[in-house]
């Protein structure tokens, strides 16, 4: 398997492994075929982006412990779908990015300009 790229055709680096994040809870945004969502955007949360997910149906606020899922804070950096990310920037509701820890597949769904201008 060859090493996954970040957005800037770099080695993906680490999005948070405090809590574990990822389609594969291994700190990173590595996706494969599997992954209809996407999970491939590492951002900082913030309030207004989880409550947007929330009325979205995806509460990344309430713990799942059976899922050992911590529920998120804003501050958190975590994976989310790259469709769930340009929607909620569409909505207002946008959150900071993680250029060096976004996965490359990524930009099949958001434009490199987009990502840009929300990059920490």
């Amino acid at each position: 398997m060859n090493a996954s790229k970040n957005v800037l055709g770099q080695p993906l680096d680490t999005c948070s492994c405090d809590p574990n994040t990822g389609w594969y809870r291994d700190g990173s945004c590595n996706t494969d075929e599997n992954d209809r969502g996407s999970h491939t955007v590492c951002c900082v949360v913030t309030k207004q982006f989880l409550e947007f997910a929330k009325s979205q149906g995806n509460d990344l606020i309430t713990p799942a412990p059976h899922f050992s899922f911590p529920g998120l804070k804003p501050g958190d950096s975590w994976c989310v779908c790259a469709r769930t990310w340009l929607a909620a920037l569409n909505a207002g509701k946008g959150c900071p990015i993680d250029l060096e820890a976004t996965h490359e597949k990524a930009l099949l769904v958001v434009s490199m300009e987009l990502l840009e201008t929300h990059a920490i």
